[in-house]
C-alpha cells in the first residue's frame, strides 16, 4: 500500500508538472456606434468592450513590467483592436511599412480566423510610430513579408516625448482596424457565435532591458508568441 501511494503521488506530481495554463476566451462585441481611428480609444464603443490586461510569461526578462491593456470589437466592416500602453520610456526607430517593428516599443496581433488548423495565420507588428508589419506565417516558421494587409486604418497617440531617454514619459495608445476581406482566403465575415483565434503581444523596452507580454501565455522556455496552438479564443456577439 506504501509503494502504491507513493506512485500515485508521483504521478500527480508528473501531471502537475506538465499542466499548462487554459486558454483563454473572450468575447469579440459589435460595435454600437462608429469608431474614429486617430490612436484614442475614447470613441463610446469602447465603454462596452471587455480589457484585456497582458502577462508576463517571463520572469528571466529584465525589462520593466509596465501594464498593457487590449479590447476588441467588430462591425460590419472592420475587426477593431485597441491597445493602452503605460511606458516611461517611449522609443521607436523604425518608420518604413514592413521595417522590423517589433525591435522597437510595438504591439502585435496574431488572428487565425480558421482556428481548426493551425498552420497559417495573420501577423500585424505595429510600433509606437504606427508603422506596421504584416504577413501571413505557415506553420510558426516561414513568414511571408511579401503579403500585405488591404485597407488597414492605423493610428497611435503618445502621451510623452519619443525616443528622449532622459526624461519620464507616460504612456502610448493604438487603434487599428482591420477590413474583413483580408481574411477571404480562411473565412468570410464572421457571424455571431463564430469562433476564431489569436493572441496579443507587447514587446517594451531598449536591449538588454526588454520585456515581451501576452495575452495567452505561449508555454514557451524564451519569448516566442509564434505558438498558434496556444493562442486565446475570439468569440462573435451580438
Amino acid at each position: 500500500m506504501k509503494r502504491l501511494a507513493i506512485a500515485m503521488a508521483l504521478s500527480v506530481l508528473a501531471v502537475a508538472a506538465h499542466a499548462q495554463p487554459p486558454i483563454p476566451r473572450y468575447e469579440v462585441k459589435r460595435a454600437a456606434s462608429p469608431i474614429n481611428i486617430d490612436g484614442v480609444p475614447d470613441d463610446k464603443a469602447w465603454a462596452a468592450a471587455n480589457k484585456i490586461e497582458l502577462i508576463f510569461p517571463w520572469d528571466a526578462q529584465t525589462g520593466a513590467k509596465q501594464k498593457t491593456t487590449a479590447r476588441l470589437l467588430w462591425d460590419d466592416n472592420y475587426l477593431y483592436v485597441s491597445y493602452e500602453c503605460e511606458d516611461a520610456d517611449i522609443t521607436a526607430q523604425f518608420t518604413e511599412h514592413d521595417d522590423p517593428t517589433y525591435q522597437d516599443d510595438a504591439v502585435e496581433i496574431f488572428i487565425n480566423p480558421m482556428p481548426s488548423q493551425t498552420g497559417i495565420y495573420y501577423g500585424l507588428e505595429m510600433n509606437a510610430r504606427a508603422v506596421l508589419y504584416d504577413y501571413v506565417m505557415y506553420n510558426s516558421g516561414k513568414l511571408f513579408k511579401q503579403f500585405d494587409l488591404r485597407g488597414v486604418k492605423l493610428a497611435t497617440h503618445i502621451d510623452g516625448t519619443l525616443n528622449m531617454r532622459g526624461d519620464k514619459d507616460k504612456g502610448w495608445s493604438l487603434e487599428v482596424a482591420i477590413p474583413w476581406s483580408n481574411f477571404d482566403a480562411l473565412s468570410k465575415r464572421p457571424e455571431p457565435g463564430a469562433v476564431w483565434s489569436a493572441n496579443i503581444n507587447r514587446w517594451d523596452g531598449t536591449e538588454p532591458n526588454r520585456r515581451m507580454s501576452n495575452w495567452s501565455d505561449p508555454v514557451q522556455p524564451r519569448a516566442n508568441p509564434h505558438v498558434p496552438a496556444r493562442f486565446g479564443q475570439l468569440v462573435f456577439v451580438q
